[in-house]
């Protein structure tokens, strides 16, 4: 249809607006494993693999904010996400619905879209290039 056509002009827009988003829910998840905000059920220090993985999604989460490095960055995170998949949630039971892994498999896949698409609008890449 004609309308939604016009809505391809904004797709820069709304990348931009989806790494953004993202970014921001992905950082959360580090700053409540490194600093306990929001508040966690966790206590103590962390084992190593969940600080490796606290630290990407807080580094990397402000990278993919500001999109420096977006598509390197997408990538790892990409990957981390699979990972944390497979080990954390995939044992408990075959349905993402039943095992908590659906944010999981979710950013995963933005993530790799985003490497493969690239940052959108509003990005430090965008204005380097």
């Amino acid at each position: 249809m004609a309308i939604f056509d016009n809505l391809s002009r904004y797709r820069p827009q709304a990348l931009g607006a989806l790494r953004i988003m993202t970014a921001l829910l992905f950082i959360s998840h580090g700053t409540q494993k490194l600093f306990g905000f929001p508040a966690s059920q966790m206590d103590g220090s962390l084992p190593t693999m969940l600080l490796v993985a606290a630290l990407l999604e807080f580094v990397g989460g402000i990278l993919v904010l500001i999109g420096l490095f977006t598509r390197p960055v997408a990538f790892i995170l990409s990957g981390q996400m699979a990972v944390a998949y497979f080990i954390a949630h995939g044992p408990k039971s075959f349905f993402p619905a039943l095992n908590g892994g659906d944010a999981a498999i979710l950013f995963c896949f933005i993530f790799l879209y985003l490497f493969v698409a690239g940052p959108g609008a509003f990005s430090v890449d965008e204005r380097r290039a």
